[in-house]
């Protein structure tokens, strides 16, 4: 299964179901869906990296301004709505009512400002966006207001981005740390919480369902846009490197999703009733070769 394919199930829990396996496994009443990710999860900041297993962790622990549908269209995610004045060189962004961190805080305008700033610092469209903006201020505890010096209608799209630079909101102590510096405390106000306490780096990482969460009210789960609901109770990232190892456990019902098995073991994946296999994103992946031409002959 692609990236791609990952998304769409975060954007609604309840949809992991008929990708994985077995029914999902239970633990003392808890429905578990145990995941193995394409990578282990050695960065959790999602802005100070690129690695797109960090993106699918940040996915799960952050929350975005906007979503981004299968037919990348940006949508409104934590904002209920934005207006554009001025020759559309004042957007003012208005909060969802009710968003809170997992640490009980309120998701307050200058947390999104921070985080904001801070994620324009590494992106290339956010550093786009920035280099156009004139003003960015909390206008109120829900409202953020953007003063541009020209207008910049890929404003939603930038905010709102499904790819690996994504722009999650934190809580502004975590924003104000350098962009160069990784943010290690994992607060954020998506659908699951980040149970650091049970991480091992190189085999697990733990998600509980944040029961403060609240999904959008309307709409169609859509990759990153619409309602988020967390149907799973708790998901577990179990690293498995051996991809042999890994299609044994899929098989045997040991975990329930393999995000990307490898194109020679596919034929034997297929075969098994249980197993269902689904390609989301048929762009497929690119590779590139680059020639060193520091030394000859190139």
């Amino acid at each position: 299964m692609k990236r791609r394919t990952f998304l769409k199930a975060l954007g609604a829990m309840g949809a992991v179901a008929p990708l994985a396996a077995p029914q999902l496994a239970r633990s003392q009443g808890t429905n578990v869906l145990k995941f193995v990710p394409q990578a282990d999860l050695g960065v959790l900041d999602s802005v100070f990296t690129t690695a797109y297993v960090t993106r699918n962790h940040a996915f799960l622990v952050f929350d975005t301004l906007y979503g981004m549908t299968e037919a990348y269209e940006p949508q409104p995610q934590m904002v209920e709505g934005h207006s554009v004045e001025n020759d559309g060189k004042l957007w003012t962004l208005k909060l969802r009512d009710g968003l809170r961190f997992h640490d009980g805080q309120p998701v307050l305008a200058r947390d999104a400002v921070a985080s904001i700033k801070r994620w324009g610092q590494r992106d290339a469209l956010g550093g786009s966006l920035l280099a156009v903006t004139e003003e960015l201020t909390a206008a109120s505890d829900r409202e953020i207001r953007f003063r541009l010096k020209k207008p910049f209608p890929l404003l939603p799209l930038a905010l709102g981005r499904g790819s690996n630079t994504m722009a999650p909101i934190m809580p502004e102590r975590l924003a104000m740390t350098p962009p160069t510096q990784q943010v290690t405390e994992m607060v954020g106000s998506g659908p699951y919480r980040f149970v650091a306490a049970e991480r091992t780096p190189g085999s697990l990482a733990v998600y509980q369902r944040f029961e403060g969460y609240v999904p959008r009210p309307t709409g169609t789960p859509s990759f990153t846009a619409g309602p988020k609901i967390a149907n799973v109770e708790r998901i577990e990232w179990h690293v498995i490197p051996d991809a042999a190892t890994a299609a044994a456990a899929l098989q045997a019902g040991e975990i329930d999703w393999w995000e990307q098995p490898t194109a020679d073991l596919l034929p034997l994946l297929k075969r098994n009733s249980a197993i269902k296999t689904e390609i989301i994103d048929r762009a497929g992946n690119i590779g590139l070769m680059r020639l060193n031409c520091l030394y000859p002959p190139f």
